[in-house]
């Protein structure tokens, strides 16, 4: 069997293709980068993750407010040209619910890149996608952001030809679908070609808990499209609902104490050689009962089967997203895990790292002394521009995360340590830091709660100008601090937190991503002063449940 989520963790708005007998799923980053990962299996078990796509500085996210930035990206392989294409967007604003994005594709012959300069497409919603026909042309699909009073929201479906030789869209685009249900909020369209229909596949609902894959058909890509009968195809909610009147996307009314893979939605399938159909989707497995999603957006996978009448079915004649699912006739291929420590002896930093808003390599240096990695500090953690953390995706609710750290603070705009980190004004850091008070080198926490700031005093304790070991636990629920000179004998620092607080459903200030664990170095005078990293460790325990 394989078990769900197949990409635990912050990896929400997936989208699968296949060139011969790889697989790939992209999904979303938001402010994070590197953006776009791609993750690669042979059998839709056993994930690896592979490589991204924007790796360089031609995407700038400085200044972005959490939640924005890189989203809902579309992977697809044109056999014709031998080619990749990716469209993504980058959402630039929501205030006053303009939702301003501009949308671009880029293109490789490689999964691994280079990738082609953006090509901007237009700005009229998000969520954009691409259809290669089987007659040459090119469509881009998306949901158009409505923005007038007394107008359904948040918007229709809207498609638009590409012209490929111009590199541009061809007219405006042209409204075609409204959704298959009445759950509103309709949005992720993709479109597909089969069997002489063209078929369209939604996420509708809001990417809450009442969120669902959904699909329509038509003889003709401007449509009319026909709405799939069984309404939603897969969904943690399978009972059907009418909130066209409301464009909220979470509306946690709709928990449903059946399902494990909450808020399941946002989907994209993909045919097998051998006649199979799998189905990736995003979902969350949020703490009960504070309906709060530490862990983020996960992707999950489902199998499916294609009806006599051409519509598309989970395969167990449900519509409720499972949490194990039968295996693909495909031969069973293991891949390299991301690995659980990380010394630092390689000469490239691992691809797992990530920082908000600009590349971790513009900061972190692994070659300037060999076995460790060097952080140049920075602005302060709350900062919206070029912030020294160097981190990874939380993907299990327990976790036992270790670093090793050499570091001296010379005046108290110096700091450095480990974090646990969900956006710029959510987070906690055992940090070292130069003390006025003390004279000297010191230790402790300090924490921001949806923008409220809390030093602790009381954990302050002073120390040697020696290598010194940072640990956090998180156990469910709870997590806290300790630290050590030998990492044998630890001491706990400060208080017990609530972990279910890292989460989208808590955090005021941004949404839709997920929390992370890492490294931090902050030089709020020169931006010059550095920490060395001997190690980080991230055991984590993915298959135990949350409680």
């Amino acid at each position: 069997m394989i078990r769900n989520p197949i990409l635990p963790g912050f990896n929400p708005d997936p989208c699968i293709c296949r060139k011969d007998d790889d697989y790939y799923v992209i999904v979303s980053t938001f402010e994070w980068l590197p953006g776009l990962p791609i993750y690669h299996s042979k059998d839709l078990k056993h994930w690896e993750l592979y490589t991204h796509v924007l790796t360089d500085d031609r995407v700038d996210l400085k200044r972005l407010p959490s939640a924005k930035g890189i989203w809902a990206p579309c992977l697809t392989y044109c056999e014709q040209e031998d080619l990749f294409y990716v469209v993504y967007g980058v959402m630039n604003s929501m205030n006053a619910r303009y939702f301003d994005v501009d949308n671009y594709l880029i293109t490789a012959k490689n999964i691994e890149g280079p990738w082609s300069d953006p090509v901007y497409l237009h700005s009229a919603g998000f969520d954009a996608s691409i259809l290669h026909d089987d007659d040459g042309k090119k469509y881009i699909v998306s949901l158009e952001w409505e923005t007038r009073e007394a107008y359904e929201k948040p918007g229709v479906i809207c498609l638009a030809e590409y012209d490929p030789e111009e590199k541009k869209i061809v007219g405006y685009p042209k409204r075609i679908w409204r959704g298959g249900t009445d759950r509103g909020c309709i949005e992720a369209p993709h479109l597909t070609k089969r069997n002489g229909y063209y078929y369209i596949m939604c996420a509708e609902g809001g990417t809450g808990y009442n969120h669902c894959v959904t699909m329509g058909r038509a003889k003709h890509v401007w449509g009319p499209y026909e709405g799939d009968p069984q309404g939603a195809i897969v969904t943690s909610v399978p009972t059907e609902s009418n909130e066209r009147h409301d464009p909220d996307h979470l509306k946690p009314k709709y928990f449903n104490p059946a399902s494990v893979l909450q808020k399941s939605g946002h989907g994209s399938y993909i045919d097998l050689p051998n006649g199979e159909t799998y189905l990736v989707h995003l979902c969350s497995r949020p703490f009960v009962p504070e309906l709060r999603c530490t862990l983020g957006r996960e992707t999950s996978i489902q199998k499916m089967r294609w009806t006599e009448d051409g519509w598309l079915r989970m395969a167990d004649g449900s519509n409720l997203a499972k949490l194990e699912v039968p295996e693909s006739g495909l031969p069973e291929v293991e891949l390299p895990k991301t690995p659980a420590f990380d010394d630092f002896d390689s000469d490239t930093l691992g691809n797992f790292y990530y920082a908000p808003r600009i590349q971790p390599q513009s900061f972190a240096d692994v070659k300037a002394r060999p076995g460790y990695v060097r952080l140049r500090g920075q602005e302060s953690r709350t900062s919206l521009n070029k912030v020294s953390i160097l981190a990874r995706k939380l993907t299990s609710v327990y976790a036992r995360v270790t670093t090793k750290m050499e570091f001296t603070p010379e005046i108290y705009q110096h700091s450095a340590g480990l974090i646990l980190y969900y956006d710029n004004m959510n987070y906690i850091n055992l940090r070292k830091y130069h003390s006025q008070t003390l004279g000297q080198s010191a230790i402790s926490l300090i924490q921001l709660e949806n923008g409220e700031r809390t030093v602790y005093l009381d954990t302050r304790v002073p120390v040697d100008e020696r290598p010194i070991y940072f640990r956090l636990h998180i156990q469910g629920r709870k997590c806290w601090f300790e630290w050590s000179y030998d990492n044998e004998m630890y001491t706990r620092i400060g208080k017990v937190f609530d972990t279910t607080k890292f989460s989208d459903e808590y955090c005021k200030f941004g949404e839709f991503t997920g929390t992370m664990v890492g490294m931090t170095c902050a030089d709020r005078m020169f931006h010059k002063h550095y920490a060395d990293f001997d190690f980080f460790e991230y055991l984590a325990d993915e298959t135990k449940p949350v409680d």
